[in-house]
């Protein structure tokens, strides 16, 4: 059994997780997810890359801003930043020296259902870098700075009122998801955030960050005997029971009119909005699909809507989240214009539900997403990208072939078929965001 274990030269405190320069341990290697649990339930996927000489390492937290009660609005996304600020060993500024040292490309995100941490680095320092991220996630949320982060989440709320889409996004979510944690905007909302104490969220992370509620995620050149060994170093002493409430399913959108006057703004956004699938959809191929041939790049909307100057931007969303799904089609332009702009997109709508799409738009998005899938298989961050993706969705990591392989199903019948049971034709839901109070009120 290779263990890719040697004497670190480079003085980084650890042992190597692989030998990225070992032609032997390499032929002897093959592109492989490897799958354990610690005692303490912490998961652990293992993504072995043959070639590569850096491994990705992440964290996955499966909560988001839709997990927030009340009281904890945008305490997900505080959380993350506190996560930068200081540990029981180090703080915030050893916190980022010690990325430099490591040479890191690193980042945090929060979502509505998920909250995520990575860092990229050679193979050599893996390990380290695990380490760093291991410790990030027992935060010692020092006061001081949990107050300095209090005013940069602030600031960050008040830029986002300068964000046309920002506004149009967040007021979509609010009209679909009324009285559901869908609709908490990920930031929180200033008066949440100034009201927001410390004990709240050290009681967050008790019961979200809880072991048996993590993934530890590492791709590249890793070996997964030699990263369990580590994870159990670093992870091993994390106690803690996962304290997941069951999530409440939000109902379908209902119909009509939604309209939000933003003055401050000269753009006016229509958005369509109809039902469609959850993120887990076995269909969920051919819903991009759908997407990128009416609102993609050399889509139907860009030919048929934008080059022909109705408006600046025409496309469709899928907003696929664990137990639902929305089909978003929109455009943006003039608020003079509003009228055109909907009848446009009425009429692609119309048109791609009676004639269907044509093969040879199907396989040139095919074509697109082999290229693209063909990459991503060979960039141990973007596999890091994809397994958290897959673990949230499907709750098991997809191999790059499997990806590949749920491309080569989509066919024109797969488009036609959804499109049969989730139709984007008829009245659905208008959202009007904008200068312009359009349409006017009956």
């Amino acid at each position: 059994m290779a263990t890719g274990l040697e004497t670190d030269p480079a003085g980084y405190g650890s042992p190597r997780l692989v030998r990225p320069g070992d032609p032997k341990y390499h032929a002897a290697m093959e592109s492989r997810i490897v799958e354990s649990r610690l005692d303490n339930g912490l998961r652990i996927v293992c993504e072995t890359m043959p070639r590569v000489r850096s491994t990705a390492v992440g964290f996955f937290v499966p909560t988001g801003s839709r997990n927030e009660a009340a009281h904890e609005h945008g305490v997900s996304h505080f959380l993350e930043h506190m996560c930068f600020k200081g540990t029981a060993r180090r703080d915030w500024h050893a916190i980022n020296v010690r990325f430099d040292e490591l040479g890191s490309i690193y980042n945090a995100f929060t979502s509505k259902e998920h909250t995520a941490y990575f860092g990229w680095v050679p193979a050599d320092r893996a390990e380290p870098q695990l380490e760093l991220l291991a410790d990030m996630l027992r935060p010692s949320l020092p006061e001081d700075d949990f107050e300095t982060e209090r005013n940069v989440i602030l600031e960050e709320i008040a830029m986002s009122g300068d964000n046309f889409g920002h506004h149009v996004w967040n007021f979509l979510h609010e009209t679909c998801f009324p009285d559901h944690p869908l609709a908490h905007e990920v930031l929180g909302e200033k008066e949440s955030i100034e009201k927001l104490p410390r004990e709240v969220m050290l009681d967050y992370h008790r019961r979200r960050y809880a072991p048996d509620a993590v993934a530890l995620i590492a791709c590249g050149a890793v070996d997964p005997d030699t990263l369990r060994a580590a994870a159990e170093r670093y992870c091993g002493p994390w106690q803690g029971a996962n304290g997941h409430a069951p999530l409440a399913a939000p109902p379908p959108p209902s119909g009509g009119v939604r309209r939000k006057k933003l003055d401050q703004f000269k753009q006016q956004s229509l958005v369509l909005v109809f039902p469609s699938l959850p993120c887990d959809a076995p269909e969920a191929e051919s819903i991009e699909a759908f997407t990128s041939i009416f609102g993609g790049a050399n889509s139907r909307c860009y030919w048929n809507i934008v080059q022909k100057g109705v408006c600046s931007g025409a496309g469709a969303a899928w907003l696929a989240y664990r137990d639902c799904g929305l089909m978003a089609l929109w455009a943006d332009g003039e608020p003079q214009r509003c009228e055109e702009m909907l009848a446009a997109l009425r009429t692609e709508a119309e048109r791609i539900s009676r004639e269907g799409v044509k093969p040879d738009e199907v396989q040139r998005v095919k074509n697109r997403r082999r290229t693209h899938l063909a990459l991503e298989a060979e960039s141990p961050k973007t596999r890091l990208m994809q397994v958290m993706d897959d673990l949230e969705v499907y709750n098991q990591p997809r191999s790059a072939q499997q990806r590949l392989a749920a491309v080569e199903s989509v066919s024109a019948a797969s488009i036609a078929d959804y499109l049969a049971r989730y139709p984007i034709e008829g009245e659905g839901l208008l959202i009007s965001c904008g200068p312009r109070e359009w349409p006017p009120t009956q």
